[in-house]
């Protein structure tokens, strides 16, 4: 044991619980429990989105070749990430050699999204396969793998937050002394448990959508949460060189922003097909705030319209009445003329009888 217990007053004054960093197999071989947290999100995470390959449209063996790629660029890029922002740890004098001490701690999960993205673009351009649908697929797989991956920082006794009295605090040893904090690890955790919960929902009932809808949800979900819980932890997050700004604080904002406006502007491109959304944000984005719209101005008011306007419907039934008088006093006309031609006839067949007669 490591004589460092963990306790948990929620569950009593006298509640603790001493959690092994490793376990010792055959001997001499320890496994850590960080990197077996780390193992099981990823082979949780490629079960899942393997389950459900046809509704993602993908094939079984484009989520396996998805796996063994992502996981060392994952790896790779998650390390890099949190050496490049916490140097003091593994560059000076016989320090080197703790960038490889995979096992202790010092993974980053915007380095490993970055990593695993950049393999992600590699076997979409090799298979010719839409790059939304591959970050779909790993957008559950990161809400799976985040999800169990943070329990290893609870066996690490890291990745706690500032000092509260809040009835599920955790109570730990530090360096600074024993203390009462946010369990941030449990936070993160449960975060995307509750992501995961509602994205599978969503894909279940969705009718109709874009590849890349998931990725963009789970970017937007997990940056808005992790802005937050960044807010309130401890001494160990990564700052941005010589300020006190938090690294992943300011990349979760901006990334939630960002999926935001492209979730916005395709909502709108799919419920107004015929709206250009480039060419609307482009138009917009022209118009200074101090300039104003020109609105044609009419010197005649709603009011004189509507006069004007039944006006012109009164002169059009007067002319259609006229065309109908006309009309009448041609038919009247025709008849008039006739009798004539009747009394000529009349006349005619008198003067035949007499020639007869005589």
């Amino acid at each position: 044991m490591n004589a460092n217990p963990i306790a948990f007053p929620i569950f009593g004054d006298d509640f603790t619980i001493d959690v092994p960093r490793h376990i010792s197999l055959f001997g001499s071989f320890n496994l850590y429990l960080y990197a077996l947290c780390i193992t099981l999100g990823f082979i949780l995470a490629a079960v899942y989105v393997l389950k459900r390959r046809e509704v993602l449209g993908l094939t079984k063996d484009n989520i396996l070749d998805l796996v063994i790629m992502a996981v060392p660029f994952g790896l790779i890029g998650a390390r890099l990430y949190y050496i490049v922002f916490n140097p003091s740890q593994y560059f000076g004098e016989g320090q080197w050699t703790n960038i490889f001490m995979l096992r202790e701690g010092g993974l980053a999960i915007y380095g490993g999204i970055i990593g695993a993205g950049i393999a992600f673009l590699v076997y979409s351009k090799i298979k010719k396969i839409r790059i939304g649908l591959l970050v779909d697929a790993a957008a559950f797989g990161l809400f799976i793998g985040q999800s169990v991956g943070r329990w290893g920082n609870f066996f690490n006794r890291e990745a706690y937050g500032i000092e509260t009295d809040l009835p599920w605090r955790m109570g730990i040893m530090t360096q600074e002394g024993y203390g009462y904090f946010h369990p941030i690890f449990l936070y993160e955790s449960l975060w995307n448990v509750l992501g995961l919960v509602l994205l599978h929902v969503f894909s279940k009932k969705r009718k109709s959508g874009y590849p890349g809808q998931y990725f963009l949800m789970y970017v937007a979900w997990y940056g808005f949460g992790r802005f937050f819980i960044e807010g309130i932890r401890g001494p160990d997050t990564l700052l941005l060189y010589g300020t006190d700004i938090r690294v992943s604080q300011l990349l979760a904002a901006l990334s939630c922003l960002a999926a935001l406006t492209v979730l916005v502007v395709f909502y709108i491109k799919t419920r107004n097909p015929k709206i250009d959304v480039g060419e609307l944000i482009l138009k917009n984005s022209a118009i200074d705030d101090d300039e104003s719209v020109d609105v044609p101005e009419s010197d005649e008011s709603p009011q004189d319209d509507a006069k004007e306007a039944d006006s012109e419907s009164n002169e059009d039934a007067q002319e259609d009445e006229g065309v109908e008088a006309d009309t009448e006093d041609e038919t009247d006309g025709e008849v008039d003329d006739g009798e004539p031609a009747a009394d000529a006839a009349d006349a005619t067949g008198a003067d035949d009888e007499n020639k007869n007669e005589e």
